[in-house]
């Protein structure tokens, strides 16, 4: 079998619904072997090979072909039931081709196999077998590497490991060159001496069979290494399909070296053999077309020299490497004078710094011949033969390549990263490597870091993360500019060649060149000036009032674009064809150059938001707009370069400047994140010591985990986590709970929890092997002990006698799995949360913060959330518990959408101090006037402290003194109490007059923690009188007095060098939304402060979130199915192992609702609310079902339309999401209530025109809450949502299960659901899904006479129904509804309860009528 063909994997259409109807030959072929049977039938090689095998070759392996056998589920029904150890090769390499399909299409792949994992090793061994075969086809063998580096990507998975672990184990070790080298290295080490003595045991214990395997694996990379090398010395013309298949092999190779349980032995390996120079010298390597597989070595090169000890996985330092590299230069040093001290004298008393030259060591070697120069090589030990059929070119090149290589001096990844720049220009934006990620298919690889499921070191981790989020923040803004520019419509004019626009942009305005103010000289051991500032004039007159608010509106900080458009053949910028990468040229981009904004100023220099003179809008009295100067810090280092060039007689760059182009603020905070990425890089910021391996991937999953910590807290007072006794015995099931305090009764409120696992005595030490040859296996002196939870409770005295005194306490009744997850997030240690939709993952949150701050006085906790919507509900809830709000801060914007009265933000946080000062000190002279004390005691803080040192306190303790006196009766208690005037305006009476001694005791305590507060709020207050300067006091409060600290983890990112330099630190990190938060979002959160000691006082790590639903949101398709960017630490730590808490009751949504998402989750049951609560039970208004799937055809002939690339939208499913919205409102659903959700962004703004055109301007209708789509609407919920799922040709990305989740899990009450069902069946992920919603009608039923605030109907009464044949049927139920609710209201009806028609029937519309109802379509503002 030695096919001729390319496998062609780089189509880019997807598939359609006509590509699996009856007409399909694959269809057909499945209908008639593995469709509709339950169980599988045995392969028939005639199909297989015939209809199947020749057919597929035939079309040259099309990807579309292979689409639709996985989409008709060959792989899961046929392929892999009915494969043996005897199957075809054929049969092999279709279960290969099937897999890597599901695996470009980030499908799950290995599950499949789970059902039978005795085979999967038989076929795991003919994978690796196949893969050797040089005679099979490049593109069949690219196949099967793609195969097995998909495997070595899948590690997590139990079934893959077991097969790959073996294939990069020590054994691997025995291909090496030099035998006694290879022992020197394992009798360095104790651990690879056991690891090496442990694979000679196993190999020598193994029958004839098993042995055979073990050399099979340990041979397997060693022979596939010296194929590929085979087939880069090939004399024959390389091919595409060679290419491919090599930069294949180096990505598997990257791969492997890239973590460290791969990289382990593999790294001696691929030195051993001189891979690096090898390929650098291949002739392969130097053809001009192969300038990816170039990159890909790069790459390869990066890992390999990546200084980290292999065996430990410490990363080493600056100085630690270049000690390790200079004992390779002090061994070549004494080899040559030891052995050439004829020719290599002057290289032996050489300095470092001259050795480690490429050209000054080059220069000595070449003194030796050929055969010296391969002695030296062996007596440094670098393998000098290979065997006699390689093709491998050893001549003397290749042999100094090989010692230049190990000994010259490389650059670490700190200086690589130091080196690139932030801020892009019109190279580094349009680098070919870049804009090759932008037409990436999954073909072929990709010369960028992935984001594996293990990093070497955390500087590793950081290094990948600044790499991608680089690329991802320029390919952003590439994108930016290209739209910005093909809307300007950029043309040069003229004999001069003057560029003109005829088109116009909101986010760019024409500019001239920008006038430099001032160029700071530099600081001392740096040639960069710090700043060089620019004014920039711009010409505002042609822009309308809002546009050119948003220029004024520019703030400090911003990154603006400033470019020279030079469109060289005059017909304008040319965008992309075809999906064709975009140069600068084709743009017509001579220069690019960034610059931050200092201030926006008037003509006259002032700063704008200082003038007051001109009126809105800009203009002066006289009407005429007037000019506004930008200043701005150019680009310090492009400056100099720039400078440079000019004095050497280029052209001055900043002359042809002419173009200014912005971006949104959300979208244009590129810089300070990477300024943030790359300061941690350059800083090597440690993780604490307890989280470092689990970070990293390596070691005990569960090592994080608070009961495998030292420091495990044994008592820990929960305070409010219980509602009562019988609700903290149902917490914790399985174990038993037992009170502690005498009597063996609990009788307070308040809760102190000691844990005790249960634990199995130790069983005596095994004996040696040979006197327990003969002897039973020990066991264990006892049986388990069961867990036990200790219980003391006390009350919470009395705080005061004013109401506001009163402590909020929590109302949660959490369930087994919730108080679970506040025990372990309560404790040190790393707590990983899944919650489900509904099932109270940030009531769980709140209570631990809640627990924390009472507990641990000292700690600070930061509270981290993707959104700046899920940080408020957060903290909104944190508002309402029983934190002092004087300790609460919420950093960034988004805090003037918190729905309180307060300010928290930094500023808002002084202003309230100082407000409270006021009052407080108010207070304090209403008490010194209560005791008689004179003086100003109110005047400041230190007065008032002098006031509650002299007078309040002593009169406290007199009145303690009669406290203990057991001759001072209840009378006395009341008569004494010294501040019984002060609390004049307290409610009344202060002592009830029936109150026993022990009453009186505990209010008079009360009493006087009320003063106490008093005081310690103004000792807090007491540094912001002194501090002069609101930036000062905004700082003091952030470092010294706040205790929960919140902001989104952008703005973590954003601010991170600026937090951590004025010394903020903290204790505790809980985030919300963890996995919808990039690896790097979730990292720099941890490191927002300075190391103490060499490490970061990190004490608990809490990540609260949902893997199953959607994750980060990433634009570039590279980065985000090559790179794995949108992968989050939550879902990693998964992957891992990582012990989780599952919640495992939702309290959102109608049980019924809630089925159609449960079975994406283990055991997620419902609270008894959403059984029992009326609201649950009760059936909503005018609809015969609480959710139901609703078939929408084309809409005047056309389904889904694509008006610009990925802008995809649907008209009927608009309309009829519309009409089913002012459907509700005649039934008087309030609009609050209604949320409309869609897929993609394009239909979302076709509905929001409908909406505009026929609601906005009716009050019968008015707007939805919310119109959003599904990605931005996670999170949020809403009683009753509209969905529209927009497709009606093909599934497109709707086939990612987790996106599905989240539409199917937002609403409450009631769900409807517009879609094409065709498009939906034919997605199998789909099936259990939409098992429920297929079972009922796919036509809208709905009931007659029925109002959204009368509707007593539950939800199983039969009921009469009205059937919608479409959206113009709908649309003119609606029309005569709303004709008939005006008519009521025009006669002054009190009661519009019968405003609907009789039945449906009434309004039945011709199917073949496609003109839709004029009365409704056409005139919805009737």
């Amino acid at each position: 079998m030695e096919p001729t063909h390319v496998i062609n994997s780089g189509e880019k259409d997807e598939l359609t619904v006509t590509d699996l109807n009856d007409d399909n030959h694959y269809v057909r072929i499945a209908r008639e072997n593995w469709l509709g049977t339950s169980v599988p039938r045995k392969v028939r090689p005639d199909v297989l090979k015939r209809d199947i095998w020749d057919t597929l070759e035939g079309e040259n392996f099309s990807f579309r072909s292979l689409s639709i056998l996985e989409n008709l589920q060959i792989l899961e029904r046929y392929l892999w039931p009915t494969y043996t150890d005897d199957s075809s090769n054929q049969h092999v390499l279709l279960i290969v081709l099937l897999l890597n399909v599901k695996s470009r299409g980030r499908l799950p792949t290995w599950a499949v196999f789970s059902g039978r994992p005795t085979s999967f090793p038989s076929l795991f061994h003919r994978v690796l077998s196949m893969s050797l075969d040089s005679g099979l086809a490049a593109p069949l063998r690219t196949q099967l590497l793609s195969f097995v580096l998909h495997a070595f990507q899948s590690l997590d998975v139990e079934l893959v490991r077991k097969e790959c672990v073996p294939l990069v184990s020590i054994a691997v070790w025995h291909n090496l060159f030099d035998p006694r080298a290879r022992e020197t290295r394992i009798e360095s080490n104790a651990y690879l001496k056991r690891a090496w003595r442990a694979a000679g045991k196993r190999y020598d214990a193994a029958d004839e069979e098993g042995k055979a395997k073990l050399r099979f694996d340990r041979l397997w990379l060693y022979s596939m290494i010296l194929d590929f090398l085979d087939r880069l010395y090939d004399s024959r013309p390389s091919t595409s399909e060679d290419a491919v298949y090599s930069e294949r092999f180096l990505e598997l190779l990257t791969d492997l070296e890239s973590q460290l349980p791969t990289r382990r032995y593999v790294n001696a390996l691929l030195h051993d053999l001189n891979l690096l120079p090898a390929i650098k010298l291949s002739p392969f390597f130097g053809e001009d077309k192969n300038e990816l597989f170039r990159d890909l070595y790069g790459l390869l090169r990066h890992f390999a020299y990546f200084s980290v000890d292999d065996h430990t996985g410490t990363q080493l330092s600056l100085s630690e490497s270049d000690e390790a590299h200079y004992k390779i230069l002090a061994r070549l040093q004494r080899v040559s004078l030891k052995n050439f001290p004829d020719k290599l004298t002057i290289l032996a008393l050489s300095n470092y710094a001259s050795v480690d030259k490429r050209d000054e060591l080059q220069g000595h070697l070449s003194q030796l011949t050929d055969d010296e120069l391969v002695d030296l090589g062996s007596k440094l030990g670098f393998r000098t033969s290979y065997p006699k059929k390689s093709k491998l070119v050893q001549d003397r090149a290749f042999y100094t390549e090989i010692i230049l290589a190990a000994h010259e001096r490389r650059k670490t990844f700190q200086e690589t990263a130091a080196e690139l720049s932030i801020c892009p220009t019109e190279e580094t934006l349009f680098e070919p490597t870049l804009l090759r990620n932008e037409v990436y298919d999954g073909s072929r690889p990709l010369a960028i870091p992935k984001l594996n499921l293990q990093y070497l070191t955390v500087g590793d981790f950081l290094w990948r993360s600044f790499i991608l989020h680089r690329c991802e923040a320029f390919f952003e803004i590439r994108t930016h500019i290209e739209s910005t520019l093909s809307r300007l419509r950029p043309h040069s004019s003229g004999p001069d060649g003057v560029t003109k626009f005829d088109g116009f942009s909101r986010m760019a305005l024409p500019m001239t060149k920008p006038a430099i103010l001032d160029v700071a000289p530099p600081k001392v051991g740096q040639d960069i000036p710090p700043f060089v500032r620019a004014e920039i004039t711009l010409d505002l007159s042609r822009l309308g009032g809002n546009i050119q608010k948003e220029w004024e509106s520019l703030r400090p900080d911003d990154v603006v674009f400033l470019l020279a458009l030079n469109p060289t053949d005059g017909r304008g910028v040319r965008g992309r064809e075809n999906g064709s990468q975009t140069s600068a040229q084709s743009l017509g981009v001579a220069h690019l150059r960034t610059a931050e904004v200092v201030q926006v100023c008037d003509e006259n220099g002032r700063p704008l938001r200082d003038n007051r003179a001109t009126n809105v809008n800009g203009y002066d009295n006289f009407g005429a707009r007037r000019p506004r100067k930008l200043v701005v810090h150019l680009d310090a280092e492009m400056y100099k370069i720039d400078s440079e060039r000019t004095e050497s007689g280029k052209p001055d760059v900043y002359e042809s400047l002419n173009l200014i182009v912005r971006r949104r603020g959300r979208e244009n905070n590129f810089k300070p994140i990477l300024s943030s990425l790359k300061s941690l890089i350059l800083s090597d910021v440690p993780m604490p010591s307890w989280l470092q391996e689990v970070f990293l991937g390596y070691g005990d999953p569960a090592a994080a985990n608070y009961k495998r910590l030292p420091n495990r807290i044994p008592k820990f007072d929960f305070r409010d986590t219980f509602l009562n006794w019988e609700h903290l015995v149902e917490s914790f099931p399985g174990k038993a709970v037992e009170c502690a305090e005498k009597g063996g009764q609990c009788s307070g409120s308040l809760s102190i929890l000691e844990m005790i696992d249960g634990q199995v005595s130790a069983a005596p030490e095994r004996p040696t092997k040979r006197r327990r040859r003969n002897e039973p296996e020990p066991t264990a002196n006892e049986e388990p002990q069961s867990d036990m939870v200790k219980v003391q409770t006390y009350n919470l005295g009395k705080t005061g006698p004013y109401p506001t005194d009163a402590p909020k306490l929590n109302h949660v009744r959490f369930t087994p799995k919730q108080v679970e997850a506040i025990v372990s997030g309560s404790q040190p240690g790393l707590t990983v949360i899944v919650g489900p939709p509904g099932t109270g993952k940030t009531d769980v949150a709140t209570q631990i913060i809640n627990n924390l701050y009472h507990n641990f006085p000292s700690q600070r906790t930061l509270l981290i959330a993707h959104s700046n919507q899920a940080l408020n509900q957060l903290f909104q809830k944190i508002i309402n518990l029983d934190i002092d709000e004087r300790h609460l801060l919420r950093l960034g914007h988004g805090e003037e959408d918190l729905e309180s009265d307060s300010d928290y933000s930094k500023h808002g946080r002084v202003e309230s101090f100082l407000q409270n000062r006021s009052e407080y000190l108010r207070e304090v002279d209403r008490l010194a006037e209560c005791l008689n004390a004179p003086g100003a005691h109110g005047n400041s803080c230190e007065t008032a402290a002098y006031f509650n040192t002299v007078y309040v306190e002593p009169a406290w303790h007199r009145y303690q003194d009669g406290l203990r006196d057991s001759d001072t009766t209840t009378a006395d208690l009341i008569d004494s109490f010294p501040f019984t005037a002060y609390f004049a305006n307290a409610p009344q009476p202060l002592f009830p007059p029936d109150a026993s001694a022990s009453e009186v005791t505990d209010i008079a305590l009360g009493c006087y923690r009320h003063i106490e507060k008093i005081f310690s709020e103004l000792e807090d207050i007491r540094p912001f009188e002194i501090l002069r300067s609101a930036r000062d006091k905004a700082n003091y409060l952030l470092v010294k007095e706040a205790r929960v600290i919140a902001m989104t983890s952008t703005h973590a990112a954003m601010r991170r060098q600026e937090i951590a330099s004025l010394g903020f630190h903290y204790d505790n990190v809980v985030m919300e939304e963890a996995a919808q938060i990039t690896e790097m979002e979730n990292f720099i959160p941890l490191a927002l402060q300075n190391s103490k000691d060499g490490m970061l006082p990190l004490q608990r790590v809490v990540l609260c979130g949902d893997h199953l639903q959607n994750s980060p949101i990433v634009q570039n398709l590279a980065f985000r199915h090559y790179a794995n960017l949108d992968q989050s630490l939550f879902l990693r730590l998964i992957r891992l192992g990582v012990p989780t808490i599952n919640l495992d009751q939702q309290g959102r949504a109608r049980p019924s609702i809630a089925r159609l998402y449960q079975w994406r989750y283990q055991e997620l049951g419902n609270l008894p609310i959403v059984e029992t609560n009326p609201e649950f039970q009760k059936a909503n208004a005018g609809f015969r079902y609480e959710y139901q799937f609703i078939n929408v055809p084309d809409y005047k002939g056309v389904g889904e339309t694509e008006p610009s690339p990925h802008f995809l939208q649907n008209l009927g499913e608009a309309e009829y999401a519309v009409a089913i919205y002012q459907y509700m409102r005649l039934l008087g659903y309030p609009a609050s209530r209604i949320t409309i959700l869609t897929t993609y962004a394009g239909q979302r703004a076709l509905i929001r025109d409908v909406l505009q055109h026929r609601c906005a301007k009716n009050s019968l209708f008015g707007l939805p809450r919310i119109v959003a789509t599904v990605d931005k609407y996670q999170g949020e919920q809403n009683d009753f949502v509209i969905l529209s799922m927009t497709r009606t040709k093909r599934i497109g990305f709707l086939r990612d299960i987790r996106r599905l989740t989240v539409a199917l899990s937002r609403a409450r009450l009631g769900l409807y659901i517009l879609g094409r069902r065709a498009v939906l069946e034919s997605c199998h992920e789909y099936d259990e899904g939409f098992k429920l919603l297929f079972e009922r009608p796919d036509r809208l039923e709905l009931t007659t006479g029925e109002m959204y605030s009368s509707c007593s109907r539950n939800l199983d009464d039969e009921v009469g129904t009205s059937t919608m044949e479409g959206v113009e049927h709908l649309g003119q139920y609606v029309y005569e509804m709303t004709q008939a609710k005006i008519a009521a209201l025009k006669a002054g009806a009190e009661n519009a309860t019968a405003l609907a028609p009789t039945t449906a029937a009434d309004t039945t519309v011709d199917d073949e009528d496609e003109e839709e109802p004029a009365s409704y379509m056409d005139d919805p503002e009737e």
